[in-house]
């Protein structure tokens, strides 16, 4: 299992950790943000397939912001499987 810490911009978390193994993630917590909503991301996406999970977060906003902690955990995600 790998595991992954991402720095994130532009929103209010402030660090994205996860693992992947076999192409499924785990583990996955955001420190800081908002906090109901992080811990239902990361307890929905508990075991999916990754390059799935940011595809389908990529490109979800956070109101007037470009992005969102959703779409900065796809950005993380994308970066993991390059490795």
């Amino acid at each position: 299992m790998a595991h992954y810490s991402y720095i994130p911009v532009g929103v209010c978390s402030q660090q994205i950790d996860f693992d992947i193994e076999d192409g499924k993630l785990h583990n996955i917590s955001f420190t800081k943000g908002c906090p109901g909503n992080l811990k239902a991301i990361s307890k929905l996406l508990e075991g999916a397939d990754a390059q799935w999970a940011a595809n389908t977060l990529r490109g979800n906003t956070c109101g007037n912001k470009p992005t969102s902690c959703a779409d900065q955990f796809a950005q993380a995600i994308d970066q993991a499987m390059k490795v």
